[in-house]
C-alpha cells in the first residue's frame, strides 16, 4: 500500500526573515558569514535595529521545513512535525506550511514566542543565519507522531535539532519510530557549527542505524576530519548506507548500490546560497520515493539548488511537478 506521505520531516519552526546588507554592516555588527549561529532575543533585535534595508521576504522556515516544501515543490507528498508558539508569527508559521502543501499538526502550538531566524545575506550572496530557538527549543519526543511515520516513506531529521537536549531526544524517537514503522530514515548534518560542536550526537544517531546522509562538502571533510570530500566519502560510506554531499556549482555526490556517483550541477550566477542544500534534499528524496535512481535524483537536485541560488529566499518559488522529466532529459 502506498504511503500517505514520501517524507515526515522533523525540525526546528522558524520563521525566516531575509534581509540583504553590506560588506561594512558584516564588519560593523561582526557577524559570521557561511554558517548559523545560535543568538538571544537581544542579540537578533541588535541585528534587525541596525540593519539597512527592508526584509526582502519571510516565510516559514528551518531547513526542514525548507526541505519538505521542496518536496512538493516536486510534486510530492509531506509532513512537517514542529512547535510553534500561539503568538502571531506561530499563526503565519503554521498558515504558510499550509498554503506551501505541507501538512502539519496544529495541535503543537503552545504559549511561548515563536523561534525566529534573521538571514542576512553579504554582497557575495552568502549568507548568515541568526537564530533564536524560542519555543522550538522545547520540541521533543512528545510531539513526534508514530501514525505519521507508520505512514511515510523516509523520516527526514533535521540535525539543527541537536543543538537541544529536547531536540536531540526528539530526532533519537524519531529515528526509533521510523524504523520500527518500516520507514527510511534521512539525517541532514545541516552546518559545520553542529558538526564540530555536536560530533558525539551525530555518531549516535549513525550508531542506531542512517539510511541516508545529506551534507555538503564542508560538513562531510569536518566530520570525516578528512582533508578532501573524496577521503571524507570513503569513511562515510562505512558509517551510513547512502549519502548525498553536495559540491556547489560542481553539482553532487551520491551513492548508488554503494557506489559513489557524480552528478553535475547546473550553471547559474548565484545571488543568496541560503536554502540550497534544503532544496537539493527535498528534490533528492521527492526522486527516490517516487521511483527514479539516485542519480536522477542528485540530478533534480543539483537543478533545485541552482534555481533556489538565483533568487533571493529558501525557496524554489515555483511548482516543478510538470518539468521532471524535462529536467532529467537535459
Amino acid at each position: 500500500m502506498a504511503q500517505k506521505y514520501n517524507v515526515y520531516g522533523v525540525g526546528n519552526a522558524l520563521v525566516d526573515v531575509q534581509y540583504q546588507v553590506s560588506d561594512a554592516y558584516i564588519e560593523r555588527m561582526n557577524v559570521e558569514m557561511a554558517t548559523m549561529t545560535l543568538v538571544d532575543e537581544a542579540r537578533q533585535t541588535e541585528l534587525i535595529e541596525n540593519v539597512e534595508n527592508e526584509p526582502l521576504e519571510r516565510a516559514s522556515g528551518g531547513s526542514a521545513a525548507n526541505t519538505v516544501i521542496g518536496v512538493v515543490g516536486f510534486g510530492g507528498t509531506a509532513y512537517y512535525g514542529c512547535k510553534v508558539g500561539t503568538d502571531e508569527p506561530g499563526e503565519f508559521y503554521l498558515s504558510d506550511l499550509t498554503a506551501a502543501g505541507v501538512g502539519s499538526n496544529p495541535n503543537n502550538r503552545v504559549d511561548g514566542v515563536t523561534g525566529e531566524c534573521v538571514v542576512l545575506i553579504g554582497p557575495d550572496g552568502e549568507r548568515s543565519l541568526n537564530t533564536f530557538l524560542g519555543i522550538t527549543s522545547e520540541f521533543s519526543p512528545n510531539e513526534i507522531e508514530a501514525d505519521v511515520a507508520a505512514d511515510s516513506d523516509v523520516v527526514y531529521i533535521e540535525g539543527y535539532l541537536l543543538s537541544a537536549d529536547a531536540g536531540f531526544a526528539a530526532a533519537l524517537k524519531a529515528q526509533e519510530l521510523g524504523k520500527e514503522k518500516g520507514a527510511k530514515v534521512a539525517l541532514t548534518l545541516s552546518d559545520v557549527f553542529i558538526v564540530n560542536a555536536f560530533k558525539e550526537r551525530v555518531d549516535e544517531l549513525f550508531r542506531n542505524g542512517i539510511d541516508l546522509l545529506f551534507g555538503n562538502e564542508a560538513e562531510a571533510v569536518a566530520y570525516t576530519d578528512r582533508s578532501d570530500v573524496s577521503g571524507a566519502c570513503l569513511v562515510l560510506g562505512k558509517v551510513v548506507k547512502d549519502f548525498a554531499i553536495t559540491l556547489g556549482s560542481e553539482g553532487a555526490l551520491v551513492t548508488d548500490s554503494g557506489n559513489v556517483k557524480a552528478v553535475d550541477g547546473f550553471p547559474v550566477d548565484a545571488v543568496d546560497t541560503n536554502g540550497a542544500g534544503d532544496a537539493f534534499a527535498g528534490a533528492f528524496l521527492y526522486g527516490i520515493t517516487n521511483g527514479h535512481s539516485p542519480e536522477e535524483a542528485g540530478r533534480l537536485g543539483c537543478y533545485a539548488g541552482s534555481k533556489v541560488v538565483s533568487k533571493f529566499g529558501p525557496r524554489l518559488g515555483a511548482d516543478y511537478s510538470g518539468q521532471v522529466r524535462e529536467i532529467l532529459g537535459g
